[in-house]
C-alpha cells in the first residue's frame, strides 16, 4: 500500500464523518456549546426580521412613538445578542476545527516516522507532506466552514420559511416558485466544484513533490545545465495547476450572479404580487418589507449551503486521504521480548534471501557469522548487495527467507528499540538537520551530557575545531548540514556513533568521500571505537580493510569468497582481481 489516495466513492459518509467528530471527543462540552448556539443563531436574525414588520405595522402605522422607542431598544438588544452568539459561535467551531488538526497531524507524524523505509522508497516526499500539513489543514474546515454552519443555515431556512407560510402562504408560494432552477444550479455546481477540488487537491500533491525533489536537488540541476529542462516540466504541472483552478472559478463564476438574478426574481414578484395587495388593504406594508428582507434572508444561507457542502466534502475528502494513511499497516513488527541491552555484538547469517519487491531476489541464500569483536569487511561491486546486508542488521528492512541471529537469538526476537539503540551506523552520505551541533550530535537525547560530547569530539579529533565555532556546540548547521564540509559532516557522525556506545558497529563506506587527513583522523577514532564492539566495514578502497579479521566477497547477491586478506590474495579469485585493479597504476 502506498500513499496514492484511492477515493470511496461515497458523497457522505457517516461512518468517517463519527471517525472525524472522535478527535474532539474529549470536548463534548465545547460541541453542545457550538449546538447551542448554533440554534440561537438560527433563530435571532428572523426574529429581529419579524419584530422590525411587528413595529412597522403597529407603532409606526399608529404613530406610537412611545412603542416604537420600546420596540427599536428590542432590536437593538437583539442585535447584539446576535453578534455575541455568532463571535462565540464562530470562535468554537474554529477553535474545535484546529484542536482537530492539531491531534491528527500528531497522529499523522507519529505514525508515519515508524513506517518501514520500502514506503518511503516508493513514495514521492511531496506527497507525504501533502497528507501531513495541507490535508489536515482541510479537515479543520469540517467544523470551521462545514458541518456546524450547514446545519445553522438548514434550521435558519426552516425558521424563516415557517413564519413566512404562517404570515402569508401565497407570497411564501411566489418565493418558492424560483426554487426548481435553484436547486437544479446548485446540483450542477456541487458537482463541478468537487471535482474541481479533488483535480486541485492531486494537483497540489504534484507541486509539492516535485518542488521538493528538485529543491533538494538543486546541485545536480545546477551542475548538469539544467535549468531550462526543470523549469519547462514544472510550467507544465504548474499549468495543470492552473486549470484545475480555473474549473472552479468558473463554477463559481457562474453560480453566485445566476442566484442574485433568481433573489432579483423572486423580490420582483413579490413587489408586483404584493404592491397590488397593499393598495387594496388586503396586506400590511410591514409584511410586504418583511417578505423583501426574507428574501435575502433566505437566500444568502442558500447561497452559501452548496459552497459549504463542498467545503464540507472536500474536508471529508481529505480526512479519508489521512485515515487511509493512519490505517496502513507497514511497521516493521516490534513484538521482540529479548529487551536486555547487554548485547555482546555476535552476528550471524543463515541461508538469508531478500528483495526488495517481488521475488526480485538482491541476497540470494547469504550465510556468514562474525563473533564479538571481530571486523567483517565486505566488498563487491555495485549492486552486490552489501548495504542491504547493513539494513537487515538494524531491521530497516525485513528479509523473507533464512535466519539472522544476534547473539544466537533470532533478531526479530529483540524489542526494536533496544536492537537500534546497540547498532551504530556511520554512513557516506551523511544528513544533519537544521538544528544545532549538539542537538545533531545526540539526536536530542538529554542523558547525554555536553562534556560527553566534547570528551567523543577529542577522541575523534575535532574538539578544538567545535570550540573555535561560533557558540561552539550550540552552532547552527544549517539544512543537511550544509555549513559543514563533507570531512566534517563525516567526523560529526563518528562523534555520534561514539556515543552510542555500539555493540554492533555499521560503517557504510564511511571514508569514501574525505581527504586523506580526515581519513586518518577516522581511522583512529575507528580504531578506539572498535575495542569492544563487533564491526561490519562496507569499503571499496580495499587498503582499508586489509586488516579485517574476515572478507566476504560478494556478487550479485551471493557470497563468491570469504576469509582474510591473505587467504583471500591466494586464492587467486575475484578479490585478488579487485585488489590488483585497484593499484595496477600505483607508482611505488
Amino acid at each position: 500500500m502506498s500513499f496514492e489516495y484511492k477515493a470511496t466513492g461515497k458523497s457522505y459518509d457517516l461512518k468517517l464523518f463519527k471517525r472525524i467528530l472522535g478527535l474532539v471527543k474529549e470536548h463534548k462540552s465545547i460541541i453542545y456549546l457550538s449546538i447551542v448556539l448554533t440554534i440561537l443563531l438560527s433563530v435571532v436574525s428572523p426574529f429581529i426580521t419579524l419584530l422590525l414588520q411587528r413595529t412597522i405595522d403597529n407603532e409606526i402605522a399608529n404613530g406610537d412613538l412611545n412603542g416604537l422607542l420600546i420596540k427599536v431598544s428590542f432590536i437593538l438588544l437583539f442585535l447584539v445578542v446576535q453578534v455575541f452568539v455568532q463571535y462565540f459561535h464562530s470562535y468554537n467551531t474554529n477553535w474545535l476545527g484546529q484542536v482537530a488538526i492539531k491531534k491528527l497531524r500528531t497522529q499523522v507524524f507519529n505514525h508515519i516516522i515508524s513506517f518501514r523505509l520500502k514506503v518511503y522508497d516508493r513514495t514521492p516526499i511531496g506527497v507525504m507532506i501533502t497528507r501531513t500539513v495541507s490535508d489536515v489543514e482541510s479537515v479543520a474546515d469540517v467544523f470551521g466552514q462545514g458541518f456546524i454552519n450547514l446545519v445553522a443555515d438548514f434550521l435558519k431556512i426552516a425558521v424563516i420559511l415557517s413564519i413566512m407560510f404562517a404570515t402569508n402562504w401565497q407570497l411564501t408560494l411566489i418565493t418558492l416558485s424560483v426554487f426548481p432552477l435553484l436547486f437544479l444550479l446548485a446540483y450542477w455546481f456541487k458537482n463541478a466544484v468537487k471535482s474541481a477540488f479533488l483535480e486541485v487537491r492531486n494537483q497540489v500533491s504534484r507541486l509539492n513533490a516535485f518542488l521538493q525533489e528538485h529543491i533538494s536537488g538543486m546541485f545536480i540541476v545546477q551542475i548538469f545545465n539544467r535549468q531550462d529542462q526543470e523549469y519547462a516540466k514544472f510550467k507544465e504541472i504548474n499549468k495543470k495547476h492552473l486549470k484545475a483552478n480555473i474549473k472552479s472559478i468558473f463554477a463559481y463564476s457562474i453560480f453566485f450572479p445566476v442566484i442574485e438574478l433568481l433573489t432579483a426574481i423572486a423580490i420582483s414578484l413579490i413587489v408586483w404580487y404584493g404592491a397590488g395587495k397593499v393598495l387594496n388593504n388586503e396586506l400590511t406594508i410591514g409584511v410586504l418589507i418583511l417578505f423583501i428582507l426574507y428574501i435575502n434572508q433566505l437566500f444568502t444561507p442558500i447561497r452559501t449551503i452548496t459552497d459549504k457542502f463542498n467545503t464540507l466534502q472536500m474536508g471529508m475528502v481529505s480526512a479519508d486521504r489521512i485515515f487511509q494513511v493512519l490505517d496502513m499497516h507497514e511497521q516493521i513488527p516490534s513484538n521482540g521480548k529479548y529487551l536486555s541491552p547487554a548485547l555482546k555484538g555476535e552476528v550471524e547469517f543463515k541461508d538469508v534471501w531478500f528483495a526488495y519487491e517481488g521475488e526480485n531476489w538482491i541476497l540470494k541464500g547469504v550465510s556468514f557469522k562474525v563473533k564479538q569483536g571481530e571486523t567483517l569487511a565486505i566488498v563487491g561491486h555495485t549492486g552486490a548487495g552489501k548495504s542491504t546486508i547493513t539494513s537487515l542488521i538494524n531491521r530497516l528492512y525485513e528479509h523473507q527467507k533464512g535466519e539472522i541471529l544476534l547473539d544466537g537469538i533470532p533478531i526479530q526476537d529483540y524489542d526494536l528499540p533496544i536492537l537500534r539503540q546497540k547498532v551504530a551506523v556511520v554512513l557516506q552520505d551523511i544528513f544533519l538537520f537544521s538544528d544545532s551541533l549538539a542537538n545533531n550530535i545526540r539526536l536530542f537525547n538529554n542523558d547525554i551530557s555536553e562534556a560527553d560530547m566534547l570528551d567523543a569530539a577529542k577522541m575523534v579529533g575535532v574538539d578544538e575545531y567545535i570550540l573555535s565555532l561560533p557558540m561552539g556546540l550550540n552552532y547552527n548547521v544549517q539544512e543537511r548540514g550544509s555549513s559543514l564540509s563533507t570531512g566534517q559532516r563525516q567526523l560529526i557522525s563518528f562523534i555520534r556513533a561514539i556515543l552510542q556506545k555500539p555493540a554492533i558497529l555499521i560503517l557504510d563506506e564511511a571514508t569514501a568521500s574525505v581527504d586523506q587527513e580526515t581519513e586518518e583522523l577516522l581511522q583512529n577514532a575507528t580504531q578506539k571505537l572498535l575495542k569492544n564492539s563487533t564491526s561490519i566495514v562496507i569499503a571499496h578502497r580495499l587498503a582499508t580493510i586489509q586488516n579485517a579479521d574476515k572478507i566476504l566477497v560478494l556478487d550479485k547477491g551471493k557470497v563468491i569468497e570469504e576469509g582474510n586478506h591473505t587467504s583471500l590474495m591466494d586464492k587467486n579469485g575475484i578479490y585478488r582481481k579487485l585488489y590488483e585493479l585497484q593499484y595496477a597504476n600505483v607508482v611505488v
